[in-house]
């Protein structure tokens, strides 16, 4: 595949970073890959709805991932399995609307892609044109390698997921991947696949650390890590994860930054209360 040159990758609207900076446009592939010629680390988030994403876009979030997680933060089920394309359309349609900067990544759920290169580049068109998201993400190393390229050479630029991909949680569970030199091995052909096919950047997804950090060395297009240490160019999060929504355990490599169960607990019931005892609406809330 034909890679960018520094110069060319080079952000054309004068900003200086990713997270955080200002433009008029929306950041592209080429932003994404300017950041890793700079040494440039940078965070992504998931979104699932247009309100949220505009908090995310607001903050500065360059880029914003409408995950398949969405299965299990939004839509009730209990893996990412049962998602659908239609659904994740949908999605990712209501996050573009509601962003202006970040670069949208749309992921193609399980059984988009699977059948082969054609099919892929069917769904993954679908996420282009309804829904107007910027680039693709799809599970896989060298098992993936010919729907990227082709992909990639239809103009539809591939975020690829090596390491856990929770859509094989079938066959492989949730666990830590690429321990042992075989597995160790086996990761580090995947990441050189998926970036050999023409991936703009890879998300690591429960790795060890170390590992993480040798294919960040190795690989040069960008490293997106999640529970894969902190060597990686780039960091993920759930954000009803990382907002503390989610009920119950989450994973090890979680920050909560917030208790928003709380505070929507608490607010909830403040309400409750008012109404209840007669103390909302007042006045003040009401017309004549």
């Amino acid at each position: 595949m034909t890679q960018l040159s520094a110069a060319q990758t080079k952000p054309s609207d004068g900003s200086k970073a990713l997270y955080g900076g200002k433009g008029t446009r929306r950041i592209t592939v080429r932003d994404i890959a300017a950041a890793k010629e700079r040494g440039e680390k940078w965070p992504m988030l998931t979104a699932y709805d247009a309100m949220t994403a505009s908090v995310f876009d607001e903050a500065g979030i360059p880029v914003l991932l409408v995950g398949d997680s969405a299965g299990n933060c939004h839509l009730g089920y209990e893996s990412t399995v049962p998602v659908t394309l239609d659904e994740m359309t949908m999605l990712s349609a209501a996050v573009v609307r509601g962003t202006s900067r970040a670069l949208i990544v749309g992921d193609m759920p399980f059984g988009s892609y699977q059948e082969g290169p054609v099919h892929a580049l069917r769904s993954a068109t679908r996420l282009v044109k309804e829904a107007g998201v910027g680039a693709v993400k799809l599970e896989g190393g060298e098992r993936s390698h010919r729907q990227i390229e082709l992909l990639v050479e239809s103009g539809i630029p591939v975020m690829a997921h090596i390491g856990l991909t929770p859509q094989s949680v079938n066959a492989m569970g949730y666990r830590v991947q690429g321990r042992g030199e075989e597995a160790a091995q086996q990761l580090l052909r995947d990441a050189k696949a998926v970036q050999d096919a023409g991936a703009f950047a890879v998300v690591l997804e429960l790795v060890p650390a170390e590992l993480a950090a040798e294919v960040t060395r190795v690989l040069h297009i960008p490293t997106v890590g999640i529970g894969a240490g902190a060597e990686t160019d780039a960091q993920v999060l759930v954000w009803t994860d990382m907002l503390g929504l989610t009920p119950g355990r989450v994973p090890k490599f979680v920050k909560k930054y917030a208790n928003l169960r709380e505070v929507m607990g608490n607010a909830v019931k403040e309400f409750a209360e008012d109404v209840v005892g007669g103390t909302f609406p007042l006045e003040e809330h009401s017309v004549h």
